[in-house]
């Protein structure tokens, strides 16, 4: 059953048995979200857990071990075992989910969902029941490039830092300045919060204590803006260890607020 979280003129709509995701942001009867596809990598906003982006050719090591993830994107695993998954709803807009079979450790994560009238707050953790393992988590959202009112989404976005990728378009780990876009890219240091305007319509913020960030504004009809606390196969580059004592928590702020103006 889906959760509906209401304030003011903002509706949001998440769906548990989607994978814990959020299917629709609706503000001023605005729908800011990429509408129900086929495909689950392709709609709404899902989170990303226990690890984001792509792991390269579903392998990693961590504490002397090596292990090997089904391959969802071939030749590469991507975006952890949850947003395929239907979560449990708690109530109180709190969802989890065991990480599932294929995950080689016991563990869960947990979502909430908060509204008011100026945006929608979001927090996700990643815990380990039992022994520490390596982990990354963040949410992927679908922005809407033309809504239903106003011009097409102008993306304001800047950081001093982006990962290069190799041939596979997976990071090596070398960071470089970054160029003009568009991009499919991750990035650090970013300098200000991310915004996406509609000029005539509404613009949003995002901030997040996650300090990485992808961008992927090359799709015609969508961009997409996702914070994260690693980058793409963090598993081997960048991996944030999760104990029973020290779970892995990220929290993101979606503020909005109307634009009546024109292009700019």
């Amino acid at each position: 059953m889906s959760i509906v979280l209401e304030a003011g003129e903002a509706r949001a709509i998440v769906e548990p048995e989607a994978g814990g995701r959020i299917a629709s942001i609706e503000v001023g009867g605005l729908e800011l979200l990429v509408q129900r596809q086929g495909d689950p990598l392709r709609w709404g906003c899902y989170p990303m857990a226990p690890w984001v982006g792509r792991v390269r050719r579903g392998r990693f090591r961590f504490d002397g071990a090596d292990y090997s993830l089904p391959l969802t994107l071939p030749p590469h695993a991507i975006h952890g075992t949850t947003y395929t998954r239907p979560w449990r709803d708690e109530g109180g807009g709190r969802l989890s989910i065991d990480l599932g079979e294929t995950w080689p450790y016991s563990g869960r994560a947990v979502q909430e969902f908060a509204i008011d009238a100026g945006g929608l707050d979001l927090r996700l953790e990643v815990h380990s029941d039992d022994r520490p393992f390596p982990a990354s988590l963040g949410w992927h959202p679908w922005f809407r490039r033309q809504l239903e009112r106003g011009e097409p989404v102008e993306l304001s976005f800047a950081a001093r830092a982006m990962y290069l990728r190799d041939a596979d378009g997976i990071p090596t780990g070398e960071r470089v300045p970054p160029p003009p876009g568009p991009w499919d890219d991750c990035f650090t240091e970013v300098t200000e919060p991310p915004s996406l305007r509609w000029p005539g319509a509404l613009r949003v913020t995002l901030e997040s204590s996650a300090d990485h960030w992808v961008v992927y504004d090359e799709p015609e009809h969508a961009v997409c803006v996702e914070p994260q606390t690693g980058p793409p196969d963090a598993l081997n580059l960048a991996p944030r260890v999760v104990s029973p004592e020290r779970p892995l928590v990220a929290t993101a702020r979606l503020a909005w607020t109307p634009d009546p103006s024109g292009p700019a």
